[in-house]
């Protein structure tokens, strides 16, 4: 028998002070097993979206139409640091299924896929790279759409990092396919610093290899329309993976984060958190966590969490998570959804030392960032991170919201 649940608990940096728009996880019952969606490498098993579909009902479909339609061709600029050992190649995409690439699981990555040529970055087995491989992806042209797989293989026993940093302007849609080998660590850190005018689609799966590590961070910072998914599947038993992310809206911004853990071997855990700020009319964030324990995966430890600071009036969170339960053989399976503005007592405990309101609430956010933050393992990264969400604080509508009267919000939380 298989069990879908959608709990949530409060948030200690926001509170029911707050006028926040939101999706609860309560109004929302997945319409089939998410081991019944569709994976495969054919275009034609992936209708074009309507925006009526589950997996498309938050995003503006309308918008996307270039990038979901196979063909297109260009690509964007590559500037590369490879430590010693690892290399950037291309091969055959017939080749990249056979390394065991996963399946596409939307039409945006099927049509990314769908290219002759796939990009592989290859790092050694038992390597110990104490430099980040860093690939900034730069685009200036966002009328013409790209599609563009890229496969990272990492050997058994190695441990290493990889950035993958998108600037500039563009339209593209991206499929990348992390093969981590029999007890690696390996850290891919996707940061978005897109300008006002670029779409960005991606699908980023992993297949985690026996007694491996993975963690994947998502820094999204820019971008009109940025919609990522992380997916993560085990190919042996002790797969331990962690999916992070931080993003921050502003008005007219749409940005989607979505996660898929398969829980499908025995004796694995998975630790899911993404935290998100939003300011501006119009501003929206999306977050849908779902979590598979399948019959065969005794032994699972599970938990997920998405926290959403809403700065303005106009902005709208939507947070769905999803858990989906098959057998009762497990070491834990829990998540959370919370939505909501500032804590009045915090705010109130640092002005009564003396710290303007302005400057209270920018401590408020950046200790709401923090702990995912600290987890980034470059430092120069963590500092551009810690920058950006200073500068996005810092402008006219935070500011002119700082100053206004304030109205008692909803606030939308749920307890497990």
């Amino acid at each position: 028998m298989s069990l879908v649940a959608d709990t949530s608990r409060p948030v200690d940096a926001v509170t029911a002070a707050g006028k926040a728009h939101t999706d609860s996880a309560a109004a929302f019952v997945p319409d089939k097993s998410r081991a019944e969606r569709t994976a495969s490498f054919d275009v034609a098993d992936f209708p074009v979206p309507r925006g009526r579909e589950e997996e498309w009902r938050f995003t503006p479909v309308k918008k996307l139409r270039g990038l979901l339609e196979p063909g297109a061709t260009g690509r964007l600029e590559w500037d590369t640091f490879l430590p010693e050992g690892v290399t950037v190649s291309t091969i055959p995409s017939s080749e990249a299924r056979e390394l065991g690439a996963l399946p596409p699981q939307d039409r945006a990555a099927v049509v990314a896929a769908d290219v002759e040529k796939v990009t592989l970055v290859d790092i050694p087995a038992e390597a110990e790279l104490t430099e980040p491989v860093r690939i900034r992806l730069i685009g200036d042209d966002a009328t013409q759409p790209i599609h563009e797989h890229i496969v990272v293989r990492a050997g058994h026993h190695c441990r290493a990092t990889v950035l993958f940093a998108h600037r500039g302007s563009a339209q593209y849609a991206q499929l990348v396919s992390v093969l981590t080998g029999d007890a690696s660590d390996i850290t891919v850190v996707a940061s978005q610093r897109w300008e006002d005018d670029a779409i960005h689609l991606a699908q980023h799966d992993a297949l985690v290899g026996r007694d491996a590590t993975y963690r994947h961070i998502s820094l999204t910072l820019g971008g009109k329309i940025v919609r990522l998914n992380a997916n993560v599947r085990y190919a042996g038993p002790g797969g331990d993976a962690t999916l992070l992310g931080v993003y921050f809206a502003d008005a007219g911004q749409h940005l989607e984060h979505r996660s898929f853990v398969d829980h499908n071997t025995p004796h694995c855990k998975s630790h899911v958190t993404y935290k998100g700020a939003l300011q501006g009319a119009s501003a929206h964030t999306v977050w849908i966590g779902d979590a598979l324990i399948r019959a065969e995966a005794e032994g699972t430890d599970t938990y997920e969490l998405n926290r959403n600071l809403i700065l303005t009036d106009g902005a709208r969170a939507d947070s769905v998570p999803n858990l989906e339960i098959e057998t009762g053989e497990i070491v834990g399976a829990g998540h959370a959804s919370a939505t909501g503005r500032f804590d009045d007592l915090q705010l109130f405990y640092l002005q009564s030392r003396g710290i303007p309101e302005d400057e209270a609430k920018r401590l408020v956010v950046r200790g709401f960032f923090a702990d995912v933050i600290k987890q980034i393992p470059m430092a120069d990264l963590r500092a551009e991170a810690t920058a950006a969400i200073e500068h996005e604080l810092a402008t006219t509508a935070y500011a002119a919201a700082a100053t206004s009267d304030s109205t008692t919000p909803e606030h939308t939380s749920k307890e497990n």
